[in-house]
């Protein structure tokens, strides 16, 4: 999301992003102002620093809880990150007075708060209980973007109260949920205030107004459907194109063009550099299979993992990037082990190999259970890697399925099983053996769609100045 305010700005809009101070940036200098809050009750200073880049205000929340939880943000219970994300909210809704920001702050005209996930889902709550009820701010809107609507901010019911909120405002926190009962949801509060609310793909806005996606709160989201939308993100092109990306100007690897040529060039040369790279045989006519993600059961690396026999049966090099429960990494070092000249799984996250090899695989894997939006499959696509995926969220948003005859730019299955996904799979290493030509349309047809972030940005303009006209 850090793109979408230099979009936004690109469109003609002025921008502020606030967010944590966990470090002392050398390009901030000192703080350019300060302001005394009461979080949750409790009283607190803190300071504000601003730089200026890209045309966006970028401000910066100086207080020791975000030094002291710098290594680990998510650090602490439910109400400590919720303390923190409290306090981050009301410092964001303050900033508009106390950062000068070139010497013209931002006022109170034409005002809409941005607010993302949880973690600070009460600012659309204080927002109206601190400052509209008081005459403050009546003509600002809010909107909440989800990410992932699985991280609620759930805790006891009692800890409502040490929100500090007056009492009329509880009742929105309320979630009777079957499964766990009766508790206090943040993310159900801030979805309740918002003006509006953006998933980050109309797929999993889709999703999460059905009881199977909503983790307990479809009901609140089928309440306001006209409040409810979805986008899809965009790539930022300064780090992810394959005409000038960093990480492939070295080592063997090598930019190439978004055209047929650059694309069979361009991707062979990184094909056989990323082979010599991790030691597999140098064979550019075998097809080499990516995955880069989280290893858990969201990201649908099981789903590989039991596919071993048929992956190895197959004349094909595989390789994975990516970290997370620990009996997956066994999983994935052991078919390592039973399979030298074919897999190779590097532990851990590289963003230098996350780019190589989204720019050396001929076709990149996302079996995930389920996914908001997905990044990895759009940066496939623009290097002329093709997605197989689960037709979920914003990979059903993003990916067509190629049947032969369309327009598609990969291939997709309907539901997260291992015959479903060998299938296809099938059809994916089928075009690129028989039907090479019709494989490098899809690539080509990939490269070519518009991914970057003017049309998002458009999008959420469009869905800014609704809220903004919203009664």
């Amino acid at each position: 999301m850090q793109s979408l305010p230099k979009a936004l700005v690109q469109r003609g809009h002025r921008v502020m992003t606030v967010s944590p101070m966990y470090h002392h940036y050398d390009e901030l200098g000192e703080p350019c102002g300060g302001v005394h809050l009461d979080v949750c009750g409790t009283g607190v200073d803190i300071q504000y620093f601003h730089h200026h880049r890209d045309g966006v205000d970028l401000v910066f929340v100086n207080h020791p809880c975000f030094i002291e939880n710098a290594e680990n943000i998510y650090g602490g219970s439910v109400m400590d990150v919720a303390w923190r994300g409290a306090l981050l909210s009301q410092a964001a809704i303050e900033a508009i007075w106390h950062v000068p920001c070139g010497g013209f702050p931002y006022g109170t005209e034409s005002l809409v708060y941005v607010a993302n996930d949880w973690h600070t889902a009460l600012l659309p709550v204080y927002l109206q209980a601190f400052y509209k009820e008081h005459f403050h701010l009546g003509f600002a809107r809010s909107v909440l973007v989800v990410h992932n609507i699985s991280h609620q901010g759930r805790s006891h019911w009692d800890d409502v109260w040490r929100l500090g909120l007056p009492d009329h405002h509880t009742g929105a926190f309320h979630l009777d949920d079957p499964m766990e009962g009766q508790g206090m949801n943040i993310l159900k509060a801030g979805i309740e205030y918002a003006t509006k609310v953006i998933a980050v793909s109309p797929g999993y806005a889709w999703e999460i107004s059905t009881d199977e996606g909503g983790w307990g709160l479809a009901p609140t989201i089928r309440n306001d459907p006209m409040k409810i939308s979805g986008i899809v993100n965009g790539i930022d092109f300064d780090t992810w194109s394959p005409e000038h990306d960093t990480h492939l100007q070295s080592d063997g690897y090598q930019t190439y063009g978004t055209n047929l040529e650059g694309l069979w060039t361009g991707k062979q040369a990184c094909k056989a550099a990323l082979q010599r790279q991790l030691g597999l045989p140098e064979r550019h006519e075998v097809p080499v299979l990516g995955f880069i993600g989280r290893l858990d059961e969201q990201k649908g690396l099981d789903l590989i993992l039991d596919s071993e026999e048929y992956l190895m049966s197959r004349d094909i090099q595989i390789v994975f990037l990516g970290s997370g429960r620990q009996d997956l990494q066994d999983r994935l070092y052991d078919m390592e082990c039973r399979n030298r000249d074919k897999v190779r799984a590097w532990i851990g996250y590289s963003d230098q190999m996350a780019h190589r090899i989204t720019a050396s695989c001929d076709i990149l894997l996302m079996p995930s259970r389920y996914e908001p939006c997905g990044l990895n499959q759009l940066y496939a696509m623009h290097y002329g890697t093709v997605p197989v995926v689960h037709a979920v969220g914003g990979l059903r948003d993003t990916v067509l399925h190629y049947d032969g005859e369309n327009e598609g730019t990969g291939w997709t299955f309907e539901r997260a099983e291992v015959d479903k996904f060998q299938w296809a799979l099938g059809q994916a290493l089928y075009s690129f053996w028989d039907h090479r030509d019709s494989f490098m349309g899809v690539a080509l047809r990939g490269m070519h769609r518009d991914l970057g972030w003017d049309h998002a940005a458009y999008l959420y303009e469009c869905k800014l100045l609704e809220a903004k006209y919203a009664h």
